[in-house]
């Protein structure tokens, strides 16, 4: 099967299924429209599409294997912003938070913005607010990365977060608020499913940040640079990605030493309040 075949094979196995293409389409956090476009081959379908999709059909492992190699004929994918913020950003947010429920191990590498897995209210809007989002739009974004969050409480699931401190000094709110989305990492770490861990810009390092990513199990990892979102699922790619991350983590540190240094930035802001 070949990548254009793909979309066609789809609809098959959901027909063969029985299941109606919007159960389909909610299930796999995508429109009504996308799926129908995907399925007559008028969209070419991303490896996550068709992950999601696949997932939603309960698919054996064997018939997923098969599909899944199909998506990955690419194994770099591009999608431009511009085509998310066309369909919904809200909408990207729920694709993600659906990508995420089936990870068991995510790791993520930060050298820009809090994670939006430890984002508190404010800092999520403040983060949309510069992408120029009318407030219904930037309301249904910030609502749909909040309920990403509470995968956080999922004692099967392993997050491991490495974080430059400039993350924690990147004036994108006023002080005061700042202090609040410390104490929102601060507590956090604290689950004992999750390992955050902070790069002091003082500490020795043997590699570069590049840029920010996340790393979904062994298989697949997502990097948002200017213009687009890529997706990597090639394993050879991906490895290098872990490895990059392992670097980091090791000259991290790590558990109540992470807590100290965030609260001690924190306690920055708050001097810095008071003498306003």
């Amino acid at each position: 099967m070949n990548r254009s075949e793909l979309g066609s094979a789809l609809r098959a196995l959901r027909e063969a299924s029985g299941m109606e293409a919007k159960a389909v389409a909610r299930s796999a956090a995508m429109s009504r429209s996308k799926l129908s476009k995907i399925e007559t081959g008028s969209v070419a379908p991303s490896v996550v599409d068709v992950s999601q999709i696949l997932t939603a059909l309960g698919v054996s492992g064997e018939v997923k294997a098969e599909y899944m190699a199909a998506a990955r004929a690419a194994a770099t994918e591009a999608t431009a912003w511009r085509l998310y913020r066309r369909l919904g950003y809200h909408r990207k947010q729920q694709q993600v938070q659906a990508l995420e429920s089936n990870t068991k191990l995510l790791r993520l590498f930060q050298s820009s913005l809090i994670p939006g897995l430890l984002q508190t209210p404010e800092y999520v809007r403040a983060v949309w607010t510069r992408m120029d989002l009318g407030e219904e739009q930037l309301a249904r974004v910030t609502a749909a990365r909040l309920a990403r969050q509470g995968i956080l409480y999922d004692a099967s699931k392993t997050f491991r977060f490495v974080i430059t401190e400039s993350v924690l000094r990147w004036r994108i709110l006023p002080a005061l608020v700042m202090v609040g989305q410390l104490d929102r990492l601060i507590s956090v770490s604290r689950l004992p499913n999750v390992d955050i861990r902070i790069v002091p810009q003082a500490a020795p390092q043997s590699d570069f940040p590049s840029h920010s990513f996340s790393i979904k199990d062994d298989r697949m990892v997502t990097v948002e640079t200017v213009h687009a979102e890529l997706v990597v699922t090639d394993p050879r790619d991906v490895n290098l990605y872990v490895e990059k991350f392992e670097r980091f983590e090791i000259s991290a540190i790590s558990g109540d030493d992470v807590r100290s240094f965030a609260a001690g930035i924190r306690d920055d802001y708050l001097t810095e309040q008071e003498t306003l």
